[in-house]
């Protein structure tokens, strides 16, 4: 053994290094390179200035953009510039040749370029019997490789063949092989050139086992893909083969298995005789003629009809109370109306299914409430949701002559429930419309008219199909987008918004049970404090009902769940009104309250709004001007109307105010209702109004704890008005425990909650004069607008220094101030 080396080429070196990603260059390896980085570009420049010689080491890892030397491997090769090209990106293309392995001594500091101090490796060149064997395994191997991988060119295993130095046969093929970077930069280490094609020959007889793998899976793929698509090709044919000897005998099975069908099918005598009768015109037709489909599909559908197929009703009363009750909290009307139903079922046997209508704001429980009825009735459900339905062929169907034809939903909907008496649900119909393709409202008019639908005549089957045995369920938010006909015939069941009682309830009783499960910590020990829910309604949720009370529930316990993942279920968990915020975050919404103290002005109305009773107060200001009015706060027609009839009620008392007759043509007035991006609107706010401009005008305060609603009219009057328990309730949420009612709705006490009535004070008036004494801070109420009083120097007020703008400063005039009125029994 003897070295190609002399003691020259051993001296230490300086050159520049260009790092390299991806790729290891070999001695004897010519190779381009595309150069971006800024030092590498540098390096490439400083190289081309001198020697033209440059070090080539890879990185350990690709993605580095800006390595340091530890990011790059410590032996390469020393390379020589073929050529540079600048491209017009700024890149640099060069082409370098590898010369000789070098091993990196240390980096010289430079911050343009990498500068490094190698050492070029000796270069043995070893002779032996040994190594000319490893040489000839090395090049029968590597033909092998060639013949699996169609990758390398052909001609590289004639240039390799060619090859008699150990040392450079490894560096030619070792750059050809489609091998790991790590496993590169091992063989480039590798100084001995024995050692080295050992380690080759090891990785190239791995790829050609991994090689000759690759090629199994891809002839057996090949196959299995050759016999899938001669299975195929052999069927089509044996079936055009079946189909020429015997479709004929196929299409009589067909026939038979019909006619079968049709004997034992129960159905009306019209749909019997209208059956066979096209079943005669599909005998007399080709089986592959298009009619003869249409025919064929119309006979499917008539036969797969549940016509007398029915479930048997649960007649027992008192077990059906039992499973609405445990499903549903109160909803009383319509639980009374369905024990109602199946009570007279039990005595007559047969009566027509009734025709509901739940009426109420979202998530007050009418889908769910739909199939709670279903299972105390025995009876299976359907549901159809018309929500945008404005096709009036989405319910009667298409006639047969249209292409592609079949029954609207309601024979769908039957066919998929499989008997002839479901609870069948219409879902959200107040949500349909109309365009130039029909009314769907009006056909639900033959569909729910107890009258008409034992004949109910579908387009597309033209026979009549009795529903009078369904159960016909509706639900709409809303009544006014109901066209009137179609109301007529339904028995409408207002379900209104829950009480803050009844969220409590239902929260505790079904919501809270039911996420605790699905949330998965069932098993925690959690104490949900009921002020806790009650933070949450207030707080948290604006509604009628209690969809989103559940989702903020559901929050809560999602958040109990992280935690109890990370400490453990042994944890106990109280969720109490102090830290609601902390699993919920900042309020959502603030909860009605009254004003601190009593005030000129401002007065507390009553309103419904479609989340429940909420408080609704007016302000009004009065200063001097020319008599106009102003009214702010995006109010309806009705409201404005309202106004305008609480003026002239005042107007028409001035005397018995003490105003004088012309006083409104010295002032302007602006009657405001706050949160004016609401728009608002009735005639319920009339009282609310004209007692606020009696505050206002007269500078007497409007006590803070009285609330108040009814309709003005002209003479006074004070008409009822509806969504009085709401009112009340939103009154007793806000700590306002006297409230001023007209007495004609005396009627709808019995709907509040008795626990409600205790505490609240109800004053029932017939005129806006026992308003104004019930509602204004007066001292004499018994002689208030019942005598003459001095009339109000509006300029007076005009120079004095009494504020004008609903302060609670008092008028200097002596004005006397009334008790309220003492409240109706109740």
């Amino acid at each position: 053994m003897f070295f190609k080396s002399d003691d020259k080429k051993k001296t230490p070196r300086t050159i520049p290094l260009l790092p390299l990603r991806d790729i290891i260059v070999f001695p004897h390896m010519v190779v381009p390179l595309f150069v971006g980085r800024e030092k590498s570009i540098n390096a490439l420049e400083q190289a081309m200035n001198t020697d033209k010689e440059i070090v080539l080491s890879a990185q350990k890892k690709a993605k580095t953009n800006d390595p340091t030397p530890d990011d790059i491997f410590a032996v390469g090769t020393i390379g020589q510039i073929i050529q540079l090209l600048r491209l017009p990106d700024g890149t640099v293309k060069v082409l370098v040749e590898g010369k000789r392995r070098a091993r990196i001594r240390k980096f010289v500091a430079n911050e343009e370029f990498f500068v490094v101090e190698v050492e070029e490796l000796a270069e043995p060149n070893e002779k032996s019997v040994e190594i000319e064997a490893l040489m000839r395994s090395v090049h029968q191997t590597f033909e092998n490789y060639v013949k699996l991988n169609k990758r390398i060119p052909p001609e590289m295993l004639i240039s390799v063949q060619t090859i008699d130095d150990p040392a450079r046969l490894a560096d030619t093929i070792v750059a050809a092989l489609s091998l790991k970077l790590v496993d590169k930069q091992s063989i480039l280490e590798t100084e001995s050139p024995t050692k080295r094609l050992e380690k080759l020959f090891e990785l190239m007889q791995a790829e050609i086992e991994i090689l000759q793998v690759e090629k199994k899976i891809r002839t057996r793929v090949k196959k299995q893909m050759e016999k899938t698509q001669k299975e195929y090709y052999l069927n089509e044919q044996m079936q055009a083969i079946q189909k020429e000897l015997g479709e004929r005998d196929e299409f009589k099975n067909e026939i038979q298995e019909l006619e079968e069908k049709i004997k034992n099918k129960k159905m009306s005598k019209e749909a019997h005789t209208k059956v066979r009768k096209e079943l005669k015109k599909l005998k007399m037709m080709s089986p592959m003629s298009a009619e003869a489909t249409v025919v064929r599909n119309y006979i499917d559908w008539v036969l797969s009809l549940p016509w007398e197929d029915k479930t048997q009703d649960k007649l027992d009363v008192k077990e059906a109370e039992k499973v609405l009750d445990l499903e549903h909290y109160g909803l009383q009307k319509i639980k009374e109306r369905i024990l109602e139903y199946l009570a007279v079922q039990a005595l007559v046997h047969k009566l027509k299914g009734p025709i509901l209508c739940l009426v109420g704001p979202p998530g007050v429980g009418k889908t769910s409430l739909a199939k709670s009825i279903a299972h105390a009735t025995g009876r299976r459900f359907v549901r159809l949701s018309l929500g945008g339905v404005r096709d009036e062929a989405e319910i009667r169907g298409h006639r047969r002559t249209y292409i592609g034809a079949l029954p609207g939903k309601i024979i769908q909907s039957l066919k998929k429930a499989g008997s002839n008496n479901p609870v069948f649900l219409l879902d959200e119909v107040d949500k349909m419309s109309t365009d130039f393709r029909g009314d769907p409202s009006a056909a639900l008019l033959e569909v729910l008219d107890p009258e008409q639908n034992s004949a109910f005549n579908d387009h597309y089957l033209d026979l009549d199909y009795d529903l009078s045995d369904v159960m016909f369920i509706t639900t709409a938010n809303s009544l006014h987008s109901i066209p009137v006909p179609l109301q007529d015939r339904m028995e409408i069941i207002q379900l209104p918004g829950y009480t803050e009682w009844e969220k409590v309830s239902i929260a505790q009783q079904y919501l809270i049970p039911k996420e605790q499960e699905q949330n998965g910590v069932k098993d925690v020990d959690i104490e949900f404090h009921e002020q806790a829910i009650r933070t949450i309604i207030h707080h948290y949720t604006k509604e009628a009902g209690v969809r989103n009370l559940e989702r903020e529930i559901s929050t809560v316990l999602r958040k109990v769940a992280k935690e109890v993942v990370s400490t453990g279920k042994d944890t106990k968990f109280k969720i109490l009104p102090t830290n609601v915020p902390k699993f919920l975050g900042v309020h959502k919404f603030r909860s009605g309250r009254p004003e601190e103290k009593d005030e000129i002005g401002l007065c507390n109305g009553l309103a419904v709004t479609m989340h429940g009773g909420d408080i609704l107060p007016s302000e009004i200001t009065v200063m001097p001007g020319k008599g106009k009015v102003t009214l702010t706060g995006k109010l309806g027609d009705v409201m404005q109307e309202s106004a305008h009839a609480a003026m002239s009620y005042i107007r028409s008392r001035a005397e018995s105010l003490g105003l004088s007759n012309d006083f409104y043509s010295k002032v302007d007035i602006h009657i405001h209702f706050p949160e004016g991006a609401i728009p608002k609107d009735g005639p319920s706010a009339g009282v609310t109004m004209a007692t606020a401009l009696a505050s206002a005008l007269l500078r007497i305060p409007v006590r803070k704890d009285v609330a108040m609603t009814g309709e003005i009219t002209l003479r006074g009057r004070v008409l009822p008005i509806g969504g009085l328990k709401d009112k009340v309730l939103a009154a007793h949420r806000a700590d306002i425990y006297t409230v001023i009612i007209p007495k004609e709705n005396r009627k709808d006490l019995k709907d509040i909650p008795k626990k409600v009535l205790r505490v609240m004070k109800i004053i029932a008036v017939d005129h806006m004069d026992e308003v104004l004494r019930a509602a204004l801070r007066i001292e004499n109420p018994e002689t208030f607008l019942r005598e003459p009083s001095r009339a109000v120097d509006w300029r007076a007020v005009e120079r004095s220094a009494a504020p004008l703008d609903g302060g609670s400063e008092r008028s200097p005039t002596p004005t006397p101030t009334v008790v309220p009125a003492q409240p109706e029994p109740h």
